[in-house]
């Protein structure tokens, strides 16, 4: 009987082992901490009309808050992705996950005081910490799965992001509501608690394959190398064209349908957040119609992304028509970011291993302009025109370029 108990015992601790060593689970609780941080990110966009009346400011300020978290990261990023090659992942990540905690507080007690100045310096504080968290993360998922799965794994985590902006569209308002503006800005930080918790349980970081640190850190020319690569640039370029039209629906639709169709605060952020709840279906499905349908090709992806998002954004500038725009938004929620879940893996397939991260930083900082430029271009053009048409018209047009630079990209191992 002991010895019955403990083999069953010796059963268990190797099960309990494997269930923390899998990769599933650390991509689970990176998956959280990113939510939790993109939710952050966007929140301000889905109560755009609270903020400019309790903080006083107008359409173009409120977008900073927005962009704020877009800006930082153009510079921060490839540093900290060179960084990250030379460091310990583990670290980095908890370290940028208080540093997140922290900030999201901040911003709590910045925005119930009604106090703009200091809440967009929290934000850009939060700016640094989201997008060392983002590359991070982004090199750990691709190291711990193999060629088989790796564009499957990625496409799900980077869902992550979409779901943290579904979340914030959609509990942003009830926030502020319920509990106060304050709230909505730094409420978010119980997930990323959350995530760091599952991530260290599934025991951090898989180690370099031959256990050696050392093995990982690339030389100055490769970096160099990578900086200069025209493949990785032309994929940041489809990056940043992606993100642009991304940012631009999230950060303007909730007041478009406010003021347009005539929908509440709440029911236009219950609306709008259809649009990113959409990429993550597509996010999570880009990786398996890349790997499955186009055998492992990754240029077909990112044609028919923008091919079909296209026509929507015409659409968005016609109609005004809920039924209607709530069709334009499913099409153009799915299909605008089928790319987003691909491009990291894209990128990192075109470079040496050793400087993946390096590669997938440059692809946030140039993807991060785009995103950056999108809210405060479209605000202005807003405030401009005094409508919505010109906007839509101009996303229109940057999908079709989008559509050309896929044309030509270039080609990886798999085709």
């Amino acid at each position: 009987m002991t010895g019955s108990t403990q083999r069953a015992s010796a059963r268990l601790r190797a099960d309990a082992r494997a269930v923390a060593d899998s990769p599933w689970l650390l991509l689970a609780g990176l998956f959280l901490l990113t939510a939790s941080a993109a939710a952050y990110q966007i929140v301000p966009a889905s109560i755009n009309p609270v903020v400019m009346d309790r903080l006083e400011v107008g359409p173009v300020a409120a977008s900073w808050l927005v962009s704020v978290m877009f800006l930082l990261p153009v510079f921060a990023s490839v540093p900290s992705g060179v960084l990250l090659d030379r460091v310990d992942l583990n670290r980095a990540i908890s370290a940028a996950t208080l540093l997140l905690i922290a900030v999201c507080a901040w911003g709590w007690a910045a925005a119930d005081a009604g106090s703009y100045r200091w809440l967009i310096v929290s934000r850009g504080v939060g700016a640094l910490a989201f997008v060392t968290v983002w590359n991070a993360a982004n090199s750990v998922v691709n190291g711990a799965f193999d060629a088989r799965n790796r564009a499957t794994a990625v496409g799900l985590y980077t869902a992550s992001g979409a779901v943290g902006f579904a979340l914030a569209q959609f509990t942003g308002p009830l926030l502020v509501e319920s509990l106060s503006l304050g709230a909505a800005m730094g409420g978010y930080a119980v997930l990323a608690v959350a995530g760091l918790a599952v991530f260290a349980a599934a025991g951090g970081a898989p180690a370099p394959p031959d256990g050696s640190a050392a093995a990982a850190v690339p030389s100055g020319a490769e970096l160099r190398a990578v900086l200069t690569d025209r493949r990785v640039w032309h994929i940041s370029a489809l990056g940043f064209c992606a993100y642009a039209l991304y940012l631009f629906i999230n950060s303007w639709l909730p007041t478009y349908m406010n003021e347009v169709a005539g929908l509440s605060l709440a029911q236009s952020g219950l609306f709008v957040a259809f649009f990113p709840a959409m990429g993550a279906l597509s996010r999570m499905s880009s990786g398996l119609i890349s790997d499955r349908l186009f055998g492992a090709r990754r240029r077909p992806v990112a044609v028919l992304s923008f091919a079909v998002t296209a026509p929507t954004f015409v659409g968005f500038a016609l109609v005004s028509n809920v039924a209607v725009l709530f069709v334009l938004l499913a099409i153009s929620g799915y299909f605008v970011q089928l790319g987003l879940g691909l491009f990291f893996s894209y990128v990192r397939e075109v470079v040496d291993p050793g400087v993946a991260a390096t590669a997938i930083s440059l692809l946030t900082a140039v993807g991060g302009v785009g995103a950056f430029v999108a809210p405060i271009g479209a605000g202005w053009l807003i405030e401009s025109t005094g409508g919505y048409a010109v906007a839509f018209g101009v996303a229109a047009a940057l999908t079709v370029v989008a559509l050309g630079g896929a044309w030509v990209a270039p080609r990886t191992a798999g085709g």
